[in-house]
């Protein structure tokens, strides 16, 4: 609180924020506003759909920013925009592949990051949770309690996760289901539900969470009350991207960065956190 105080209408805070939005250019939302302090940035891991890969984050007093590093520090694209009063932290346990891992869970879309270090995810945790705590009580609003499943990555699983007779394969799409994020088949996934905290379309769900959504608007509809997920009106000035974190776009571009890089393992991820 003190250290937002301090930076709110300095010098380096609007040069800090300027030197964001430029690295974004043209492609980016603006990010300079009234009261907006740049708290901490640095390069996390994000478990995506297809692999884990590299991101820069930038967290705000009021919001988190991540994108895809073009050129580190001098280019990035996929901005990605996610209110903090929006933000759970949940800390998660190491994996042999990834450590120092915690999720973040928001209504409209969950994933999995990971810190170079123990100490990396201490600062960013630390950092982010305190931020969180202060953005709430100015929106009036409690904690979120509903949060959008994180997406199982593709490589968990050979088979569908819900009938576990499909195999998949090259001509055997995986497909994820919006409200469970698990790895299913296209016949396991047939049905579309509407989910307007995710989405103004009907999304892809499998047949188990399809079952269950229509008992619950049945119930609903029997008892006369508001669904659940019309409670939460989507966020205003932001466009909060799906699950998939543009991936396919992503594997189509060239990455700057060294081959076969470990980023988990190495100390090309930095944070830096501003005082």
């Amino acid at each position: 609180e003190e250290m937002v105080d301090y930076l709110v209408n300095t010098e380096i805070n609007s040069q800090r924020i300027a030197s964001v939005e430029n690295c974004f250019g043209a492609s980016g939302q603006p990010l300079a506003v009234p009261g907006r302090v740049l708290l901490g940035e640095g390069i996390l891991t994000k478990e995506c759909r297809k692999k884990a890969k590299p991101r820069i984050f930038f967290l705000f007093n009021d919001i988190l920013v991540y994108g895809s590093i073009v050129i580190n520090k001098r280019k990035y694209n996929s901005q990605h925009i996610i209110p903090l009063e929006d933000v759970t932290l949940e800390t998660l346990p190491d994996t042999l592949q990834m450590k120092n891992r915690w999720m973040i869970k928001t209504s409209k879309k969950s994933f999995v990051v990971s810190a170079a270090s123990l100490t990396g995810r201490m600062h960013w945790a630390s950092a982010a949770k305190d931020s969180v705590s202060q953005a709430l009580p100015k929106t009036g609003r409690q904690p979120s309690t509903e949060h959008a499943a994180p997406w199982i990555p593709d490589k968990a699983t050979d088979i569908c996760m819900r009938c576990t007779q499909t195999k998949f394969s090259t001509l055997t799409r995986r497909h994820h289901c919006r409200k469970c994020g698990f790895v299913v088949c296209a016949d396991c996934s047939r049905q579309r539900f509407l989910m307007p905290r995710l989405s103004p379309k009907p999304l892809r769900v499998c047949t188990l969470c399809y079952r269950q959504l229509m008992a619950e608007k049945k119930k609903e509809a029997e008892g006369g009350q508001e669904q659940p997920d019309q409670i939460h009106s989507a966020m205003t000035g932001y466009e909060p991207s799906s699950g998939d974190d543009s991936d396919k776009s992503d594997d189509d571009k060239v990455e700057q960065w060294p081959a076969g890089a470990e980023f988990y393992a190495s100390e090309v991820p930095w944070s830096s956190f501003h005082s």
